[in-house]
């Protein structure tokens, strides 16, 4: 059994060529037109000297062209690496290189800053520039045209379960890391080789397929840019299975529930508050229809209370969960947004996955009440790539039993579901007491004029770190500080209360809407407090 991504693909195709396999805006491509374009796109990269194991830069936003891309690296055995399409000069020639490209597709508009690193990488052999709309001058060749050298055949040889997938991470406290992968490890975890409650296995490879025939497929939204591993597992899970993929050119709420009415759009796949809150937003004043959707599903980044609360209020008839994840472990549990006894909202809880566990300090599984890392067992990475001290640290054995452990922290509840607490590189240590932020930025949210918040620790004489908050007010409101504060003591200690905030026009995020914490903390050692 291969359980290889291009496989799994292949089979779809085999199965339903002619469904439609993605829209972008007006455009469309059938399953059938997507593997051919794929396979020529795959045969100019081989012509070219692109090889099984070397690594193929995805520098791109959101499009059919993309999509094709990403099918066509798989089909040659290579590894993609999602390229950050905000990152600068700098950023790109450390990815780059530690990726060590053979080849890069990129999308026109970002050629000047191709041609400015590019130089430095003598081992890339091959450079397809994808359209954009854009009129840049580029150094390589048009997408077009690349089409036309390659051949439309299939016959890329036999692959592998044990084929190189890589994922970069978001790189929001430093440089980003990528994370390796078999093929069907990741496809296990993440790409529904498993269910992902239960821990059974699919039986084989061509499971998805069979259902997906049998069935007329769903059309599904996916929300983040593909680079992000969100995008692209809500993608490929869709084409394995005979869905339509549908994906937008940038983010815009209103937008987002035109193409849910124009696309009859069944399940939203979205990263957090980052997206939920404005979409909900758009929804409750723009007089959209909506019915079409069954499922809105979060990963990456919890809903806070306020925003579940929101989407039970205004679609009480929609699935809304929230799955958590980490490049470096897949799934590990999943919560269902429900309301619960007295209308309140839950904290982020979730039922954890099969092989997911919460471990104390001394590698023991914590009692219920108590709080630990959280780990997973089963399919897991590799590690990271040309990183063994990190890979180190990620995956540890205990007991003759393997964990990745990606860093979050959790408490473990008396009915087995777990409380997500945060990262603990995030966690705000304050005269001795532990801050989660996101329970934090939970409480903020609450607040009638406030948007959004992120809450990071800031060097303290006293305490050696004091919680701050730099806190985006709804447009046009004049936000009182010691109503914010008055309303926080409320629902969260007073230790957790930020003691420094920050009035910002928008928090910066990434583009998959996480949290920005460089940014956070370069704003915060560069600007005046307007409370302290």
């Amino acid at each position: 059994m291969a359980a290889n991504i291009a496989d799994l693909f292949e089979h779809a195709v085999d199965a339903f060529a002619d469904r439609i396999a993605v829209c972008f805006g007006e455009q469309e491509i059938s399953y059938a037109e997507l593997e051919q374009r794929a396979n020529r796109l795959a045969h100019f990269l081989q012509d070219r000297g692109v090889r099984p194991g070397d690594r193929v830069g995805l520098y791109a936003g959101n499009s059919i062209e993309a999509v094709v891309a990403m099918i066509a690296i798989y089909k040659l055995r290579a590894a993609m690496v999602n390229v950050n399409f905000r990152y600068v000069e700098n950023e790109l020639q450390f990815l780059f290189a530690d990726a060590g490209l053979a080849a890069l597709v990129h999308d026109r508009r970002f050629a000047p800053r191709v041609a400015a690193v590019i130089k430095e990488l003598p081992e890339v052999r091959a450079v397809v520039v994808l359209p954009d709309g854009t009129d840049a001058a580029a150094d390589g060749v048009d997408y077009a045209a690349a089409l036309t050298a390659g051949a439309p055949r299939r016959d890329f040889g036999e692959r592998s379960g044990d084929d190189i997938y890589l994922l970069y991470t978001g790189g929001t406290t430093g440089y980003p890391k990528g994370v390796l992968w078999r093929h069907e490890d990741v496809w296990r975890t993440l790409g529904g080789g498993v269910d992902f409650m239960t821990g059974i296995p699919l039986e084989d490879e061509w499971q998805q397929s069979r259902r997906g025939a049998a069935a007329d497929g769903m059309v599904r939204l996916c929300l983040a840019p593909l680079i992000h591993g969100n995008a692209q597992w809500a993608a490929l899970m869709a084409l394995f299975a005979g869905d339509t993929v549908v994906m937008l050119p940038h983010f815009d709420a209103d937008e987002v529930w035109r193409t849910i009415d124009r696309r009859q759009v069944n399940v939203v796949v979205l990263i957090g508050d980052a997206m939920a809150r404005p979409i909900i937003e758009a929804y409750a004043g723009g007089g959209y229809d909506g019915s079409s959707v069954v499922a809105v599903s979060s990963s990456g980044a919890l809903f806070s209370p306020v925003v579940k609360r929101q989407y039970l209020d205004l679609l009480p008839n929609v699935l809304v969960t929230d799955a958590v994840g980490a490049s470096e472990t897949g799934f590990t549990g999943l919560g269902v947004v429900a309301d619960v006894p007295g209308g309140a909202i839950e904290d982020p809880r979730v039922m954890p996955g099969p092989t997911t566990v919460v471990l104390g300090d001394d590698g023991r599984p914590v009692a219920p009440g108590e709080v630990g890392r959280l780990a997973k067992s089963g399919y897991l990475p590799l590690g990271y790539y040309n990183d063994p001290e990190k890979t180190a640290a990620l995956l540890t054995e205990v007991d003759g039993v393997r964990y990745a452990f990606p860093g979050d922290y959790a408490r473990l509840e008396e009915d087995g579901t777990i409380t997500l607490l945060g990262r603990g590189a995030t966690c705000v240590n304050t005269g001795g007491e532990k801050v989660f932020p996101e329970e934090v930025e939970g409480a903020l949210k609450t607040c009638p004029d406030v948007f959004d918040a992120l809450v990071i620790g800031i060097p303290d004489e006293r305490l050696g770190q004091r919680v701050a908050a730099l806190v985006q007010p709804r447009p046009g409101v004049k936000l009182d500080l010691a109503g914010v504060e008055g309303h926080l003591r409320e629902l969260i200690a007073g230790y957790k209360v930020p003691r420094s905030v920050w009035l910002v026009d928008e928090i910066h995020r990434t583009i998959s809407g996480k949290a920005d914490y460089r940014w956070a903390h370069q704003h915060a050692a560069e600007e005046p407090t307007h409370a302290d």
